[in-house]
Parts: C-alpha cells; sequence; structure tokens
C-alpha cells in the first residue's frame, strides 16, 4: 500500500501499522523526483508493507521522526519505532533497506 500524505501525520501512520517504509522529499529536489516511481514499484511488489511519501518541507514533524538532514531520506520503522534511514538515489540501497524488514 502506498500513501501520499497530505497532512503532518507520519506518527500516526507507522502507530498503525506493522512496517512502514517512508520516502522524505520535496518538489524541487531532482534526485527525490527520479526515486519516487522506484518507490511506487517497491510498494507494488511488498504489499505487507505500508509505504509512504512524506513531502519534508511541508511536515516538519513527521521529518524529525528520521532525523531528516538531506534528501532523498528513506526510513523504515516497525512497531513505531525507527529501525533505519539512508540518504540515497540508489535503487540497489532503497531495496536492501526494505529487505532489512521483510
Amino acid at each position: 500500500m502506498l500513501i501520499e500524505l497530505t497532512e503532518d501525520t507520519l506518527q500516526d501512520l507507522i502507530s498503525k501499522n506493522e512496517k512502514v517504509v517512508v520516502q522524505f522529499s520535496a518538489s524541487w529536489c531532482g534526485n527525490c523526483r527520479i526515486m519516487k516511481p522506484k518507490f511506487k514499484k517497491l510498494a507494488t511488489e511488498n504489499e505487507a508493507i505500508t509505504f509512504a511519501l512524506v513531502d519534508a518541507e511541508n511536515f516538519p514533524e513527521s521529518r524529525k521522526l528520521a532525523n531528516v538532514s538531506n534528501l532523498p531520506t528513506f526510513a523504515t520503522f516497525v512497531n513505531g519505532k525507527l529501525v533505519n534511514e539512508t540518504q540515497t538515489n540508489k535503487q540497489e540501497v532503497l531495496i536492501d533497506l526494505v529487505k532489512e524488514i521483510i
């Protein structure tokens, strides 16, 4: 399942779903735009995991949950807790991050 947050409610989403993978991005970020379709494809291939797209500029409370300092940042959460986070524009790194929580 893929959810694009329209409000700063990532904490709520994380608490209601066992496994969550988040892409933090911004509209001006070229690497974010490159990674978005790859992120969406992973969401269709991993139906037991909730995938969320978060605008890091507009949702500061959500951004704090993964200590986002660079974009794009990808973060995994299991049972409400941050498991891992990375900044990357490489699909292989993103795939490895998802595999950690499968």
